[in-house]
């Protein structure tokens, strides 16, 4: 018997358990590995909405995350919610200093409420910073139209967007299209342009169960997840893909707000 392959999240604390690092952490273990994370913010906020949040400091989250590289062999990073840019900076040193996979970054910019989860003086960092050093970038419709500043209303729009996020200098971006307004829509389709300039559509059945809270979470822990068990990125992505859909399938109403994962 092998170890389980160590997944580290650097995220922020969703206190309801939905999203942030308790969706990582569920999904970490779901998918058969071992979960580590590091904090970089702790918000106040159940299903319905975002209340506020106290951010920790760059020396925090590196005090965090030291220990756990002398500690163990990490196969696969995630970044989820990195809401200042002195957090990204750090975030950014620490994987220039240390021979740690590349992550995947989740650009995590509003909380399904449309509460702001990130500084605006910190997305230009997000992009010059921790966008060149990432495998794969995860933004959803929203987050890719603030980061390319033209609307996603079509598969081509995503595909444009992916070209453009990419120029950033990220090895590979996916846009989800969960978001996309289609009329009688039957699929979310995601749209994968990885290293190579090669474009990979993945869909799957799309289940209209209402608003659901931690699918981008979930999702950017399961590709690290697949990829931290040896999965090429276009596997990693297609099964990440499948776990989220059944998730979405099966959400139940446990609060008064979005449905949790």
């Amino acid at each position: 018997m092998t170890d389980k392959p160590i997944i580290l999240s650097i995220a922020g604390v969703d206190p309801s358990g939905g999203a942030g690092v308790v969706a990582d952490v569920k999904t970490i273990v779901a998918l058969d590995c071992f979960p580590a994370v590091a904090i970089t913010s702790i918000t106040f906020q159940n299903t319905s909405g975002v209340y506020g949040a106290s951010h920790q400091s760059a020396e925090v989250v590196r005090a965090q995350i030291e220990p756990i590289l002398d500690d163990f062999i990490i196969a696969a990073v995630k970044t989820g919610m990195l809401p200042t840019a002195e957090i990204i900076s750090e975030v950014a040193r620490i994987f220039g200093e240390n021979d740690l996979p590349a992550p995947v970054v989740d650009p995590v910019m509003r909380a399904t409420s449309g509460d702001s989860l990130i500084e605006e003086s910190a997305l230009e960092t997000l992009k010059t910073k921790l966008f060149p050093i990432a495998n794969v970038v995860t933004p959803n419709i929203p987050e890719a139209q603030t980061l390319t500043g033209f609307p996603i209303e079509n598969l081509e729009d995503m595909k444009r967007a992916a070209v453009k996020i990419k120029s950033f200098g990220s090895r590979a971006v996916l846009i989800k299209g969960g978001h996309m307004p289609l009329r009688n829509k039957s699929e979310a389709v995601d749209v994968l342009l990885d290293e190579t300039d090669s474009v990979t559509e993945f869909r799957r059945p799309f289940f209209d169960v209402g608003n659901v809270h931690g699918s981008g979470c979930t999702l950017s822990a399961a590709i690290a997840s697949y990829l931290g068990k040896g999965k090429t990125l276009v596997d990693a992505v297609y099964e990440a893909k499948r776990y989220v859909t059944e998730r979405i399938r099966l959400a139940q109403n446990l609060g008064h707000g979005a449905k949790p994962l």
